[in-house]
């Protein structure tokens, strides 16, 4: 069963993460919340996640700091980072915002339609690029099988021209192992 995508959500105010929740409700997606951009950073190094939800202004370390030292992480880097802050349409802070890698900054308020929509897009890449490595990963697997399967004909052709008394049956003696991958 492929795992469930998660939303990191993170802000400083607990009604900010029930108001996320809730309007994520419904999407194939976990929300996992934090308060800090430090309980950010722990729970990255934990979970892998298919989007942040970010406060930008939070005391401590700020959204700004906290999305910097994630995208400094090689293990999250790619993962895709939406701002939203209660500041005004301040272009200077959403600069900002874009500058330490964010994908989006939303001003609050925002359409809850239009956040739930880039989520889903979020999600929906997220679940294809897991889809896409356990292709791969099965990809690898059966070209190694079939790498040794190749090996044990090559053992066994090489057996058979030897041309021993026994030639033929330690050959079939390697063809049966391989057939039943042991």
């Amino acid at each position: 069963m492929a795992e469930r995508a998660k939303a990191l959500l993170v802000d400083d105010r607990k009604d900010n993460l029930l108001a996320l929740e809730a309007i994520l409700q419904g999407l194939p997606v976990t929300p996992v919340a934090v308060q800090s951009g430090e309980a950010a950073l722990k729970q990255l190094l934990t979970d892998d996640f298919a989007v942040i939800l970010l406060d930008a202004q939070m005391p401590n370390m700020d959204g700004f700091e906290t999305a910097s030292h994630i995208k400094r992480r090689e293990r999250t880097r790619h993962v895709p980072i939406l701002f939203l802050t209660a500041a005004d349409r301040d272009a200077q802070l959403a600069l900002r915002g874009y500058a330490v890698g964010a994908v989006d900054y939303l001003t609050k308020p925002f359409d809850p339609w239009v956040l739930r929509a880039k989520v889903s897009i979020f999600v929906e890449l997220w679940t294809k690029s897991q889809q896409l490595k356990a292709q791969a990963d099965a990809t690898r697997e059966r070209e190694a099988q079939w790498q040794r399967l190749t090996e044990t004909v090559d053992e066994a052709a090489r057996v058979l021209r030897s041309g021993g008394d026994d030639a033929a049956a330690e050959a079939l003696a390697l063809l049966e192992k391989a057939r039943w991958g042991n």
